[in-house]
């Protein structure tokens, strides 16, 4: 069976304001092209489907239109699973409609569907958090797991105060009900997983909605499904393979577009999987375009920001202006600017006095507290202090330090 994972599309989102979906509407139709061109046999989509609880209606109609082809109207299955940007009862509202084209909707931990006729393949088992599916005559088990927080799991893991003991108790918890759905594997099946969390270790980029508090929602890979065939996950922005997974294939899809400049440094994919029972699973990234790239400039001064969006204006791409100055921009620089180079997000001064107040601050860290306190001195009262007011400040310092040491 050819699996393909993505996620983390985050239909509706915005860049400083400006809309992505003419990008997103790019990206969903070349995803129609591979799965038709890599004949996918069924799709994973680990949630985060849109990037707020209340998506506007145009990225919504843009979900139900794409995951319609992509289904290709029943004939292939596509099983979604809410992630922390998704509001879940929203996601599933089209339920009914979904079963019809072959499209599961799960919004929380413990969902659960009925077994029956979808599209044109048949669910034949179901339970919380599992499904077992036939698809081309072969029988594949998904354990299915939506974003887990405690309170969509509707369960207080933990009474703890400290950090450590609370990640440990929820980690725990995810190990179990992963360790407990794994008794629905069997050798002759296709065996998968499907969820968004946060497993240990997982390299984030800095353009993803905090998914805990402190540390405290954070999963050790250990307590994935370790005999799973693949584990399909969401919410990392980034490609990559779960740290410590060893021999499980277990992956972040990362997200088809780059939402921040924070992105820039990486290629987008989605993951196709090729799983035979009893073989070696092969994890392809199939890479995709990048419609419509985020570019940060930086420009040693105005004139120089104006002369280079002159030079380059014609691409199609977001930019971030970083400029070196020492006077304010006009507004007619400003405007002249964004005349020359369309999509410009961001026009960022950078004045030099504020550069050598960074370095001047930087110097101070690296001072003695009693050469901080000289230099004071003098800078109040215009002669340096006696070595007695010195010799007593340092008496005073060193007896607090011994203070806070205690």
């Amino acid at each position: 069976m050819r699996i393909l994972h993505t996620s983390d599309w985050h239909l509706g989102k915005n860049l400083e304001g400006n809309s992505r979906l003419a990008e997103q509407e790019r990206f969903l139709d070349e995803l129609v092209n591979i799965v038709e061109e890599r004949e996918i046999d069924l799709i994973l989509i680990a949630g985060d489907i849109y990037d707020t609880s209340n998506p506007p209606a145009q990225a919504e109609r843009l979900f139900y239109n794409s995951v319609k082809r992509l289904s290709r109207n029943g004939e292939r299955p596509v099983i979604i699973v809410a992630g922390n940007h998704d509001n879940p009862d929203r996601l599933v509202a089209a339920s009914p409609l979904a079963y019809d084209h072959g499209v599961v909707l799960l919004g929380k931990p413990k969902s659960t569907i009925e077994i029956g006729k979808y599209g044109s393949f048949q669910i034949v088992d179901a339970g919380e958090g599992f499904l077992e599916m036939e698809v081309k005559g072969e029988r594949v088990v998904v354990l299915t797991l939506p974003y887990p927080s405690e309170q969509r799991l509707n369960e207080l893991l933990s009474e703890e105060i400290e950090e450590e003991a609370r990640r440990r108790s929820y980690s725990e918890r995810i190990g179990e009900i992963f360790s407990n759905l794994s008794e629905k594997y069997r050798e002759d099946t296709i065996n998968l997983a499907v969820s968004h969390l946060f497993v240990m270790g997982g390299e984030e980029v800095g353009s993803e909605r905090p998914i805990q508090l402190g540390g405290s929602l954070t999963v050790d890979a250990n307590h994935l499904p370790q005999n799973a065939h693949y584990v399909a996950l969401g919410h990392l922005h980034k490609p990559q393979k779960v740290v410590g997974s060893g021999k499980l294939k277990a992956y972040y899809s990362g997200s088809p577009i780059e939402y921040s400049k924070k992105e820039i440094h990486y290629s987008k994919c989605v993951y196709m999987v090729d799983v035979n029972v009893g073989k070696e699973v092969k994890v392809e990234e199939v890479y995709l375009k990048n419609y419509k790239p985020i570019e940060v400039w930086k420009c040693k001064s105005i004139e120089d920001a104006v002369k280079r969006c002159q030079d380059d204006g014609e691409r199609d791409i977001w930019v971030y202006l970083e400029i070196e100055t020492d006077r304010v921009m006009t507004q007619s620089e400003i405007k002249e600017m964004k005349k020359l180079r369309p999509h410009i997000v961001e026009i960022k001064p950078v004045f030099k006095e504020m550069e050598k107040e960074e370095e001047d601050i930087a110097d101070i860290a690296s001072m003695r507290i009693e050469d901080l306190f000289k230099d004071y001195y003098i800078y109040r009262n215009g002669v340096n202090p006696t070595e007695e007011l010195m010799d007593l400040f340092s008496t005073i310092v060193q007896g607090e330090m011994k203070e806070d040491e205690a």
